[in-house]
């Protein structure tokens, strides 16, 4: 199979229960989300193809920020919100991990939205995010984080939360200079959901 690799602590647990099984013989290529994750599956002995090598991702294993009843999600605080968002489009399954502590009502409540933007000129395109109804900080401030990619990420806060998902991730790629949002709709299949009552396994209705 090919497996798609996400990014983040609790992803890396997945990885490396996956280390351990290709040492026992599971036959696996990952497809890595960040250079953080790739250099992690190299450690591990996980055998690594890129995107462009295969048809399509069989099954991606990813954490998240937020989870919402519908399983939309809020990703890419660890800043590998683009290469996630690409692999799970490619990936015929996405299964997202989290504890209960990332399930919320509504999108935006517990976590800010991030949001990847290129250099050129991202204190406008900051300005023009803000209209939108947020509060946009520089990811690192006053040592600004840079992604893989060399963009760098915005936070975005929303006082009561995001309203419209959709729409507001429409309305963010429509803005020049934005690269991508962290909001994930529609991907994740599966949500598995651990608890101090044990693991719940969520479906896509």
């Amino acid at each position: 199979m090919i497996v798609g690799l996400g990014t983040g602590s609790t992803t890396n647990y997945a990885i490396e229960g996956l280390g351990r099984m290709v040492k026992e013989g599971l036959d696996i290529r990952g497809v890595p989300t960040s250079l953080a994750t790739e250099r992690l599956a190299r450690q591990l002995g996980i055998p690594l193809v890129t995107l462009e090598d295969v048809e399509m991702v069989d099954v991606t294993i990813d954490g998240a920020d937020e989870v919402d009843p519908d399983m939309d999600l809020i990703k890419g605080m660890g800043g590998a919100l683009l290469r996630e968002k690409v692999v799970a489009y490619h990936s015929a399954e996405e299964i997202i991990i989290v504890d209960d502590s990332k399930l919320v009502e509504r999108l935006g409540t517990k976590s800010p939205l991030p949001v990847e933007v290129a250099q050129f000129g991202h204190s406008k395109t900051r300005k023009v995010m803000e209209g939108l109804g947020c509060i946009a900080e520089l990811k690192g401030r006053s040592q600004p984080f840079l992604t893989d990619n060399g963009n760098l990420v915005y936070e975005c806060r929303f006082e009561e939360g995001i309203e419209d998902p959709g729409l507001l991730d429409a309305d963010l790629r429509s803005i020049p200079g934005v690269v991508e949002s962290g909001l994930f709709l529609d991907l994740a299949t599966k949500v598995v959901v651990a608890s101090d009552d044990g693991v719940a396994v969520r479906t896509k209705r």
